[in-house]
């Protein structure tokens, strides 16, 4: 059991964080150069498909993490110090997440669908922001679960 949780664990990690790397360090570049109303139907796409997916991942990451800490380090008390890390970091991303869906994405979504062009360049300005604070802590967990059991205090 401890290998399918360990299994979706590391899967919803690269989903999750492999999808804002695409997102802020390719597909931004590659999306500059459209006019700005192609460029932000692009991104409404792309977060309307990616979005359902981050959910998945995040609800995997916490019942799969919690499930481990139960069961294979006997609760918190057991845990290294590795695992409270990439706990805490890992409620950062969740609440920087639900912060952007219910925030910056509605009225983004709106917008788009308004086909109010500043409006949208604005909130996909801030959900950007919070893709560039969420993407680095995103890459430290995966660094951390990574390398975690191997360091020595």
């Amino acid at each position: 059991m401890i290998v399918l949780a360990l299994t979706l664990h590391v899967l919803s990690a690269v989903v999750w964080v492999g999808g804002m790397f695409a997102a802020y360090i390719c597909l931004r570049p590659a999306a500059r150069p459209l006019e700005i109303p192609q460029r932000l139907k692009l991104w409404r796409g792309f977060f309307a498909r990616f979005f359902p997916w981050v959910w998945v991942s995040a609800v995997l990451l916490m019942a799969s993490g919690y499930w481990m800490l139960s069961v294979y380090f006997g609760g918190f008390r057991g845990a290294p110090p590795y695992v409270d890390a990439m706990q805490a970091l890992g409620w950062v991303m969740v609440l920087l997440f639900a912060g952007l869906f219910h925030g910056p994405w509605l009225a983004f979504k709106r917008a788009v669908d308004a086909e109010d062009w500043p409006a949208a360049g604005a909130r996909l300005n801030q959900i950007r922001q919070i893709i560039m604070i969420n993407l680095p802590i995103g890459l430290i967990v995966v660094i951390i679960g990574g390398t975690g059991r191997y360091w020595e205090f």
